[in-house]
C-alpha cells in the first residue's frame, strides 16, 4: 500500500523546494494525503478491515498536527497547500 517512487518524486517536485526536499511540512502533508486517499479507497472495498482503519486514523492525526504547525509557521504556504490538495481549513 506504500506509494510508488514515481508518484512520490512527483509530489516532492510539486510541493518541495528542490528534488531532495522530503522533510518540509508541505511535502509531508502532500505525501500523507496521498496515502490517506489510497487507504480510503481500500476501505471502500474492504469495509471490515479494521487494522487499516486504525492506520488511517493515525495518518489523519499526523497530517492534522503537521497542518497546524504549517499554519502557525507559514500561513501563505499553508493556504497554498490546502488549496492544491483540496483540504478544508479546520485546524
Amino acid at each position: 500500500m506504500a506509494l510508488d517512487s514515481a508518484k512520490k518524486r512527483e509530489i516532492i517536485a510539486k510541493f518541495g523546494n528542490d528534488e531532495n526536499d522530503t522533510g518540509s511540512p508541505a511535502v509531508q502533508i502532500a505525501l500523507l494525503t496521498e496515502r490517506i486517499n489510497q487507504i480510503n479507497e481500500h476501505l471502500q472495498k474492504h469495509k471490515h478491515d479494521h487494522s487499516s482503519r486504525l492506520g488511517l486514523l493515525k495518518l489523519v492525526g499526523q497530517r492534522k498536527r503537521l497542518m497546524r504547525y504549517l499554519k502557525k509557521k507559514d500561513h501563505d504556504k499553508y493556504l497554498q497547500v490546502i488549496a492544491e490538495l483540496g483540504l478544508r481549513d479546520r485546524v
